[in-house]
């Protein structure tokens, strides 16, 4: 037995090796966006490799034989799983490159270049409003979620954001998110950072309270190294591809423009999982922005978002999933009301 086991502990480093060799081989060369990928896969395999160690202990200390067994299963398949996300991100990364370029990322987050009174913004971004009280409900199909621009602001490094509140709701518990938004004075909507909290409830519990069981998403720029970036563009142009946040190995969120005139029937392609009704209501004139979302923490998922003049965000669809996070309620512009 104790044979078997080296054995397969061997298949396990041989099988992780290959994975690692092929995927350092292609992330090796590059500029600095390039290099960055390259050492986040290093990241990414030595916390697989602790995990793995933490794995084995507890295996060992299954004292039932058949349940020992099954754990070093599981075990295997979860580290070469883990694995293999690495390398897929390592590619994913080295893709965003190729959108993004390869220089380091290092925007500009001079607090001249924003505005700093939400209660009389000079510059508003008609596809990104941020009144104070302003809000917007959503619907999935097993979760809800509610966004607040509250009358409360966070300094960031001297840069003045509106704090934006976030909670989705689901029957397992709920995400309660914060998000730091500011103004750019030419039109941009800069994401700053977040605070945000996950709540569980669990089985048994009496009473029912949700538990905080993690924080993970949150970033301040400046903090750790993380860094701002762009949520929405002044000036969006068809093909423009951006970070919208950076901070390696937690949040990597990035965009890319897909129409500047989006209305229902022109392209078959962004009209798939849209509601006709709903596209007409908010795209009447064919001046709807379409954007495709992603991370290279998640990759090959994405979303596609669609925004309104005057109203924001609308819809997100998944086409891999086939699924929809659908506005059912706002207050901000007439277009809010009714809604199909």
């Amino acid at each position: 037995m104790e044979n078997h086991r080296g054995f397969r502990a061997l298949a396990i480093g041989m099988g992780l090796a290959l994975v690692a060799t092929t995927a350092f081989a292609n992330g090796y060369r590059g500029g600095v966006c390039s290099r960055t990928a390259r050492l986040m896969y290093q990241a990414c395999g030595s916390e697989v490799k602790d995990d793995n160690h933490v794995g084995w202990a507890v295996c060992i200390n299954t004292v039932d034989p058949e349940e020992r067994q099954e754990c070093y299963r599981d075990l295997w398949d979860e580290t070469f799983e883990a694995k293999r996300e690495c390398a897929e991100q390592l590619e994913a990364r080295r893709d965003l490159c190729g959108l993004v370029g390869e220089a380091a990322y290092d925007p500009g987050f001079d607090p001249e270049d924003f505005e700093s009174d939400f209660d009389d913004l000079q510059t508003t971004n008609a596809y990104f409003p941020l009144p104070i009280g302003g809000q917007w409900a959503y619907e999935a199909e097993d979760e809800t979620n509610v966004v607040t621009v509250r009358d409360a602001t966070k300094n960031v490094e001297g840069v003045t954001c509106v704090v934006v509140n976030d909670l989705v709701s689901t029957e397992e518990g709920s995400e309660d998110t914060d998000d730091w938004f500011a103004q750019a004075r030419n039109g941009d909507v800069w994401y700053c950072g977040e605070e945000s909290k996950d709540f569980e409830l669990f089985e048994g519990d009496d009473p029912e309270i949700p538990e905080l069981v993690s924080i993970d998403g949150s970033f301040k720029h400046g903090r750790d190294g993380a860094k701002a970036g762009i949520l929405f563009l002044g000036t969006p142009t068809v093909g423009a591809s951006y970070r919208q946040e950076v901070s390696l190995g937690d949040a990597e969120d990035a965009a890319t423009v897909l129409s500047t005139t989006y209305g229902y029937g022109d392209d078959e392609e962004l009209d798939e999982l849209v509601p006709e009704e709903l596209a007409e209501q908010y795209c009447a004139d064919d001046d709807c922005v379409v954007t495709r979302d992603f991370t290279p923490l998640e990759p090959g998922g994405f979303e596609i978002k669609y925004y309104s003049k005057g109203v924001g965000l609308f819809l997100e669809t998944n086409p891999e999933d086939e699924e929809i996070n659908v506005l059912v309620g706002c207050n901000i512009d007439p277009k809010c009301s009714p809604l199909p």
